[in-house]
């Protein structure tokens, strides 16, 4: 009896779905009744937005492209702090807009060409979109907003930091060209990455002790000078390509050179050895005219 019923059971046919439930209806359900995985994902949108937001890393080749992903779904579901902050973003409000825009450049490093200049013109776009009866592009007090909240995310000397700043800005009511606009934001990640190799070079001389002798210090960073060379160079990352060309073998004939001057040389802190090394690179920096 127990298996007569469980054959019937077996062939009653399932209830229909009712109206606007989203279920399949039986002409798009699999051969077994059930629906497959792949029909599945393609009623509920999953398929194409997986699609899109793989397109999107592609576009974008950020740093961390699982951070960027998390982002990026976060912003999708309604009532989130992510949708909350894409909404915000569309404001026409400069603090938004200057978020909004530093996300954007943050999105890749500047070595990646072709995905830091996409998301540079992003945010291009977002600063310019101002309202109706705002001129397309963006004014110089926003440009020169945005390159000070890149330097103060970095380890540049705030010094560096502020000539660099002096030597890229415009005047507050100037409209920016985009290509000023990206010379700017690439030359203040620059900096920042210059910094950073600076520091790690730091660590190399004072050998974990927080000072290194002077005299070493000195002749480093005239050899760093040296491998700058002598005028300014259009692109700022080419400064760093001039800096790794500093091998191993010319610090060490710099450094024995020092080591084999008898005076005795004071100590140079890890901040005053930044603030040498950075400003060389400002002072190479193409000013904007």
């Amino acid at each position: 009896m127990a298996a007569y019923e469980k054959r019937r059971a077996a062939a009653a046919p399932a209830p229909a779905p009712a109206a606007g439930s989203g279920l399949a209806e039986p002409g798009q359900a699999a051969a077994g009744g059930l629906e497959s995985e792949a029909e599945f994902l393609l009623r509920a949108g999953v398929t194409a937005m997986v699609r899109e937001a793989l397109l999107k890393v592609l576009e974008a080749r950020p740093e961390e492209p699982v951070s960027f992903l998390a982002d990026y779904f976060e912003r999708l579901v309604p009532g989130s702090p992510g949708a909350a902050g894409e909404a915000a973003a569309e404001l026409p409000g400069p603090p938004q807009r200057l978020a909004r825009a530093l996300w954007y450049v943050r999105l890749a490093h500047h070595s990646h060409r072709t995905a830091f200049d996409s998301n540079a013109g992003a945010a291009y776009e977002v600063l310019g979109a101002g309202g109706r009866r705002r001129k397309a592009g963006v004014d110089g007090r926003l440009y020169s907003e945005l390159l000070r909240r890149i330097c103060q995310h970095g380890g540049a000397p705030a010094e560096a930091a502020a000539a660099l700043l002096g030597r890229v800005r415009c005047r507050d009511h100037e409209a920016v060209p985009f290509d000023v606009f990206r010379y700017g934001v690439l030359t203040c990640f620059v900096l920042l990455e210059f910094a950073a190799k600076a520091d790690a070079l730091f660590g190399v001389l004072d050998g974990g002790s927080g000072a290194a002798d002077g005299r070493v210090c000195q002749a480093v960073l005239r050899a760093l000078e040296d491998a700058l060379g002598i005028g300014h160079v259009a692109l700022p990352s080419r400064y760093l390509e001039a800096g790794s060309r500093l091998g191993p073998d010319g610090l060490a004939l710099a450094m024995d050179r020092a080591l084999q001057e008898r005076k005795l040389g004071s100590s140079m802190s890890r901040e005053e050895f930044l603030k040498k090394a950075t400003a060389l690179f400002v002072a190479k920096v193409k000013p904007v005219e």
